[in-house]
């Protein structure tokens, strides 16, 4: 039976691809004629690289020669030897990404070659790549390009000059997931394989694998359901290191690092070069080298150098400091120095570092270090919003939070680029709106979105990060994946979008109510209710702690409050798009989940919510969400807060929970405590770090994205730039100067760019200039006052 479905199902292939032929290209709703590649004889679900080609001839240079392009795990495609393409986009199985790439600029009339390197890692992959099994995939768009398409005409070559290094958490001593290194070995490598000349007769036939090739959708099975790729091609541009700081055994200066003076490390030495890039950056390694047959050189990246007792300390310092980082390896095989006897080592995927170190041990032969630079990457985003004000030193805050937003956005967003590269809800929401306001560019955000759509399992919540090959459950991130929905509505015209989440959001709403206890608090909750890597006071921790008192066991006023927090934003969203009877019913339980709060956990000797109703602890994180969700009356949320801030008995927000601080001052019209709160910030630049940290000292992790939040907050709290209605349609500012004489900045819109630019009077009034895009309108508010706002430029005073 099996075998005659599958005979009706070919023959249904051959006649829909005859009809393809005379139709219309559109890839999205129809099968392929091109079908997956494998090796012939290799495991197809074990580590290896490959390489595929195929010749072409062209009677003249055409004008389009549009192609779609995948595989598992990545690919890196090269035409006539230059490399024009790196993929896919990270995602899942069920909505395997392909890029769609236009040849042209790479082609020329006559003999043309396409060639590509595939790489599955195995068991040695990073946490944030799926996987089915190896495989190649090329289609061309049309009559012209089918000659293109991936059948057994290309050929194949399993490259034996890789294997895989750990880099575990025994070996860095912590947690990280980004998979293994790479060792290659230059006496195996096929050196030239991608340049047009090469001779690749000995390689055999690609073999085709599975069923015909279709898009998401399509057909029975889903082993890579295809999905066009939403988000640009990443930025890469080249990068030089900028100091030597400590060498070992030889010599080497500045010069080497800018390409003006190759270093030779004699025969039989072991010399080590610690090298600085100055600034942490995620960038390919690109190091060339010659000679030096068998040397072996291990590069080895960290964000800082430890001292004796591991901890980082000064980021700038390297005395009696070492190298404990991710590594890579190259062989080298004695080419000569001339032309392309020089070997260039590229890892797979990029490095992150602001320290390198290459360890070189030669063995018979001098190795000449030719050169050595970085190709930087990163999803390109443009910093359209400018900050400037009277106090000079957040000029440095708002360069480093910008550096470690880009350097936690590629194909996804990363929590940490170093560690995980994983993108978490908690860490997104906040990536997100740093997105929307220093770059103006949302795909990125509505790719996220959809992302943890796309994770959701049977128990109707997202996972906690997502892509993810190894599941987790933050139920604390669902929320925040519905706070996300609500972000994007308010500041996006995108209702289609939006809807096609509802049902999702929903099935998240519903989980955390099927946990309200009968005291009107949040039961016990399962799987892991992190909330902030804060040192929780008398909390019986789990094992991955940041989770506070009450999770576990129920009552937690923490847990309860963000549930209110999320169910008001629900309704908002669901009596826009009509539902306004399940509006209500979450609002409803929202004002419920708060009044229970009230009731079990407000300690009126002390003025505080307390964690729970035994009152044997008190946060930061439970003062702050009564003041987001109005637990407390509002004319009381001012003074709430402020002693949140002054109590120092409290648990501590960190880093990451600051922005929920942030976003309360911002509520209660205090915004002019911001400034003086961004200390942390400060000592991080005392400390020399180039980006922000995930955690106050000591940190794992040096860059983490949920640390950039001052960017947001200068645009939305200091220069007071906020959307007042869903879609961004008009804007309200209210800006909060503080102890700043004067603030200017600007930012992107969707229907323009928004420029503020204010100095405040010696009788405490604001004067300054507003410019609108023409067809946006709005408020400005200051002290009490309003102006109407209109599109252009208008000067005002206040």
């Amino acid at each position: 039976m099996i075998r005659i479905c599958y005979l009706l199902f070919a023959l249904l292939f051959i006649a829909q691809t005859q009809l393809d032929a005379q139709t219309p290209s559109n890839w999205t709703n129809q099968y392929w004629p091109a079908r997956w590649l494998v090796h012939p004889t290799a495991p197809a679900r074990q580590y290896g690289i490959f390489h595929f080609r195929k010749a072409i001839d062209l009677p003249q240079k055409p004008t389009r020669f549009v192609v779609h392009v995948s595989a598992d795990n990545r690919y890196r495609l090269f035409v006539n030897g230059k490399a024009v393409a790196l993929g896919p986009a990270r995602s899942d199985t069920q909505n395997w990404n392909y890029e769609t790439l236009d040849l042209t600029p790479f082609l020329k009339a006559g003999r043309n070659v396409l060639a590509a390197q595939v790489w599955y890692m195995g068991e040695g992959a990073p946490f944030a790549q799926m996987s089915y099994q190896l495989g190649f995939l090329l289609q061309g768009d049309g009559e012209t390009e089918k000659i293109v398409n991936t059948d057994a005409t290309w050929k194949v070559y399993q490259n034996p000059a890789y294997s895989p290094i750990k880099n575990d958490i025994p070996k860095l001593r912590t947690y990280i997931v980004m998979g293994d290194g790479d060792r290659v070995d230059a006496a195996k490598y096929p050196w030239g394989w991608e340049q047009p000349e090469f001779d690749d007769k000995p390689w055999v036939a690609a073999k085709v694998f599975g069923f015909p090739t279709k898009p998401r959708g399509l057909g029975t099975d889903g082993n890579w359901a295809l999905v066009p790729r939403t988000i640009p091609m990443m930025a890469e541009r080249t990068t030089r290191l900028a100091a030597v700081r400590r060498v070992e055994n030889s010599t080497m200066n500045n010069d080497f690092l800018q390409g003006k003076a190759p270093v030779k490390v004699p025969e039989n030495t072991k010399a080590v070069f610690l090298l600085d890039n100055g600034v942490l950056t995620n960038a390919y390694p690109e190091l060339t080298v010659s000679r030096g047959k068998d040397a072996v050189i291990t590069l080895s990246y960290a964000e800082a150098l430890v001292d004796v007792k591991g901890q980082k300390g000064n980021r700038n310092e390297v005395e009696g400091r070492t190298m404990r980082g991710f590594e890579d390896q190259f062989i080298a095989d004695g080419s000569d120095s001339a032309g392309r006897g020089r070997r260039i080592f590229r890892p797979l995927w990029f490095r992150t570092y602001r320290y390198m170190q290459l360890t070189v041990e030669t063995k018979n032969d001098t190795l000449v270090l030719n050169d050595l630079v970085g190709k930087f990457t990163g999803y390109p985003f443009g910093e359209k919003a400018r900050f400037s004000a009277s106090d000079s030193t957040l000029t440095p805050i708002w360069n480093v939070g910008w550096r470690t937003a880009q350097l936690c956005a590629g194909e996804t967003y990363y929590d940490c680029p170093y560690y995980e590269q994983l993108q978490y809800t908690g860490d997104t929401r906040i990536q997100a709106l740093i997105s929307l306001y220093v770059a103006g560019d949302d795909r990125l955000m509505r790719k996220a979105i959809q992302d943890y759509e796309h994770s959701r399992f049977n128990d109707g919540l997202t996972q906690s990060r997502y892509p993810s090959a190894d599941f987790q459950v933050i139920p604390t991130f669902s929320l925040f994946w519905v706070c996300m929905l609500h972000d994007y509505w308010m500041h996006r015209q995108d209702d289609a979008f939006i809807k096609s989440m509802l049902p999702g959001m929903l099935d998240v709403l519903d989980w955390h109510e099927q946990r309200i206890a009968k005291t009107g608090l949040n039961g016990p909750l399962e799987w892991w209710n992190f909330v902030d890597w804060a040192d929780w006071k008398n909390a019986k921790q789990e094992i991955a702690g940041g989770v506070p008192n009450g999770a576990r066991t129920g009552g937690s006023s923490v847990l309860t409050l963000q549930q209110a927090y999320t169910y008001f934003r629900a309704g908002d969203l669901l009596a826009h798009y009509g539902q306004n009877e399940r509006a209500e019913h979450y609002r409803a339980l929202g004002r419920q989940l708060n009044k229970a709060v009230y009731e079990q956990c407000w300690d009126a000797g002390r003025g505080l919510f307390a964690d729970t109703p035994e009152k044997d602890s008190f946060s930061q994180h439970a003062n702050i969400l009564a003041v987001l969700t109005d637990a407390v009356p509002v004319a009381k949320q001012g003074a709430l807060l402020q002693k949140t801030m002054t109590d120092t008995s409290l648990t501590q927000a960190t880093f990451y929970f600051k922005f929920y601080l942030f976003e309360a001052l911002k509520k209660t019209g205090l915004g002019d405590l911001f400034i003086p709160q961004l200390k942390p910030w400060r000592d991080m630049l005392a400390l020399g770090l180039t980006t922000f940290a995930e955690q106050p000292e000591p940190t794992r992790s040096d860059c983490h994205a949920w640390s950039a939040s001052p960017l947001y907050e200068l645009l939305s709290i200091t220069c007071g730039i906020r959307p007042a209605e869903p879609g961004f349609t008009s804007v309200n500012i209210e800006p909060s100067l503080g102890d700043l004489t004067t603030v200017e900045g600007k930012m992107p819109h969707p229907l323009g760019e928004i420029a503020v630019q204010f100095q405040k009077t010696a009788t405490g009034g604001l004067t300054g200039n507003v410019t609108l895009p023409e067809k946006l309108a709005g408020t400005l508010h200051w002290k009490g006052k309003t102006v109407v706002l209109k599109g252009g430029l208008q000067t005002v005073s206040l």
